[in-house]
C-alpha cells in the first residue's frame, strides 16, 4: 500500500502545485474514501502533511515580501486558541467511536462544500464591496479577521480543511485591495503554524500515522514541484472549476453518508 500512497501523494501534489489549493481538501477525503483510513487518523496525518508541504511556500513568499504579517498575527489570535480548545474537546471524547467518526466525516463534507463555493466565487469575493475597503486597519476589520481565525482554527482541527481555499476567500473579502500574491502568501503564513499546532495536538491524541505521512511526502514533494512548473501552461479558471466540482461532489457524498460516492 505504500506505493499507492506515494502515487496518491504525487497526484495531490501536482494539483496543489497547479492551483495553489486542495492539499487538505483532496488528501483527507482520498485517505478516508479511497483507502479506508479512519477519519481521525486521516485528519491528523494530513495536518502534519500540510504543515510540512506549505512551509517551503511560506519561505518563498517571505523572501518576496508578499506576506502581511500583521494580518497573520490577527488571524492567529483567533485560530490558535480555537485550535487548542477544539483539541481539548477531542481529548474528552473517544474520537474512534462510530458516532465521532461520523461527525468528523459530516463536518469534513461541509468544509469541502464551503471550499468549493470559495473557489467558484473567489473572483466575485475579491471584487465585492464589503464596506471595509477604506478601513482595512480599523477595529471592525481586525475583529472580523480574528473571528475568521476562530472559525478556521476549529474547522481545520476537526477536518484539516479550510486553511487554504476558505482562508484565501476570507482574506479576499476582508481585504479587497490586497494583491492576490499577498493574499496567497498571508494565507500560507497563517496555515503553517495553525496546521503545526493542530497536527501536534492530533499526534498527542494518537491520530497521526507517521509511516503514512512519509509515504505521502515522498510523492507530494516532487508532485508540487512539477505542478508549479506546469501552472503557467494550464488555464487557472479551468483548473479551479474542475477542482471545485470535485470538492462539491465529495463533500455532498460525505454529508449524505457516502451515497453520492457509491
Amino acid at each position: 500500500m505504500d506505493a499507492f500512497f506515494v502515487i496518491s501523494g504525487f497526484g495531490v501534489g501536482v494539483l496543489v502545485g497547479l492551483t495553489g489549493v486542495g492539499g487538505g481538501a483532496l488528501m483527507t477525503p482520498l485517505l478516508i474514501f479511497g483507502f479506508g483510513v479512519a477519519p481521525a487518523v486521516a485528519v491528523g496525518t494530513d495536518l502534519m502533511f500540510a504543515a510540512i508541504t506549505k512551509a517551503n511556500g511560506v519561505w518563498v513568499h517571505a523572501r518576496q515580501s508578499s506576506v502581511e504579517w500583521r494580518i497573520v498575527g490577527w488571524m492567529l489570535m483567533g485560530s490558535l486558541p480555537a485550535t487548542l480548545i477544539t483539541l481539548l474537546v477531542l481529548r474528552q471524547v473517544d474520537i474512534r467511536t462510530d458516532a465521532a467518526q461520523e461527525a468528523m466525516t459530516i463536518t469534513l463534507g461541509i468544509a469541502l462544500i464551503a471550499s468549493a463555493g470559495a473557489l467558484i466565487f473567489r473572483r466575485r469575493l475579491a471584487q465585492s464591496d464589503t464596506g471595509l475597503t477604506h478601513d482595512e486597519t480599523g477595529r471592525k476589520t481586525r475583529i472580523a479577521t480574528v473571528v475568521t481565525g476562530v472559525v478556521l482554527g476549529a474547522l481545520v482541527t476537526m477536518t484539516s480543511v479550510g486553511a487554504g481555499a476558505l482562508g484565501a476567500a476570507a482574506l479576499f473579502w476582508l481585504y479587497p485591495r490586497m494583491k492576490a500574491v499577498r493574499v496567497v502568501g498571508t494565507d500560507l503564513a497563517h496555515a503553517v503554524p495553525l496546521a503545526t499546532v493542530a497536527g501536534l495536538g492530533h499526534w498527542q491524541l494518537g491520530t497521526v500515522d507517521w509511516v503514512l505521512l512519509v509515504s505521502l511526502l515522498m510523492g507530494s514533494l516532487p508532485g508540487i514541484y512539477i505542478g508549479s512548473r506546469l501552472s503557467s501552461r494550464v488555464p487557472e479558471i479551468w483548473l479551479r472549476s474542475v477542482l471545485a466540482s470535485l470538492l462539491l461532489v465529495i463533500g455532498l457524498g460525505a454529508v449524505f453518508g457516502g451515497r453520492l460516492m457509491a
